[in-house]
């Protein structure tokens, strides 16, 4: 770990998505839950040894909780978040709000990206220095880029991307293409009283999941499954989940409205 004062300050006054304990008391200052369903027991598999790909990696938090787990190779893998121009993108909002619009899918993928400059990735790339990490890192679209380059992978994870695909099983049999043993999905996903063990799938409109434009199906547990065996997966096993024992009583067994949730699967090759 470095023991650089300036490094260390910087990391304390930037803003992350992951919150992510560095070592010796240093904590990253950021907005996502420390104690989502990724820290619950068997979330996550055993990595020593494995060769892991991470999707969607972000400030890197999973890739560096791999190689501390003795990955033997640990490749982070985003581009949308770590090329974004952000208030660009807000101005698009904002002016199909004001025409009373819903933003155009493609525009959201393609139009607010910057060309070799990485705003997103600051967090990332302090957070590697610091950990003097050995991380490698791909800058490039996962739904398009040419997957023989990356080759596989015995563990992949895939944390809250599969919400963002307009295709979602499109994108798991791309995930499948690269996955040697084992995929780790974790996604939001719906539960709706009534039909907890059926296939469904909440599509959504606008920004009304967590007030992004850019997310748009929810999948049941059930759903999610199936999806991954369609994809080309073997087996499935669900790891974490909303826990129905714990809605409210007269909720249990009514047909009412979709619940928000996350869940975590294992998918296995």
């Amino acid at each position: 770990m470095s023991r650089d004062p300036e490094l260390i300050e910087r990391i304390r006054a930037h803003r992350f998505f992951h919150t992510m304990d560095l070592g010796d008391g240093l904590v990253t200052n950021g907005d996502s839950n420390p104690n989502d369903l990724l820290s619950s027991p068997g979330s996550l598999p055993d990595v020593q040894g494995k060769s892991v790909l991470d999707i969607g990696a972000w400030d890197g938090k999973y890739s560096y909780k791999a190689e501390a787990g003795g990955a033997a190779r640990v490749v982070a893998l985003d581009h949308y978040v770590w090329r974004l121009n952000g208030p660009a993108r807000q101005a698009y909002y904002d002016e199909c709000a004001a025409k009373g619009l819903l933003p155009d899918p493609d525009r959201i993928d393609r139009d607010f990206l910057l060309d070799g400059v990485y705003p997103g990735k600051k967090g990332f790339d302090m957070a590697h220095e610091y950990l003097d990490s050995k991380v490698e890192t791909v800058i490039d679209d996962f739904m398009t880029m040419d997957l023989d380059t990356l080759g596989q992978f015995d563990v992949v994870f895939y944390f809250g991307v599969l919400y963002h695909m307009i295709d979602p099983v499109g994108s798991l049999k791309r995930v499948r293409a690269v996955t040697k043993e084992r995929a780790v999905i974790e996604t939001a996903g719906v539960v709706v009283p009534g039909y907890a063990d059926t296939n469904l799938v909440y599509f959504c409109t606008g920004d009304e999941l967590g007030a992004d434009f850019g997310n748009w199906y929810a999948p049941s547990e059930s759903a999610l499954r199936g999806m991954c065996r369609s994809a080309g997966f073997r087996k499935v096993e669900t790891k974490a989940d909303v826990d129905l024992k714990n809605l409210p009583r007269s909720r249990r067994n009514e047909r009412g409205q979709p619940l928000h949730c996350r869940i975590v699967a294992q998918a296995y090759v």
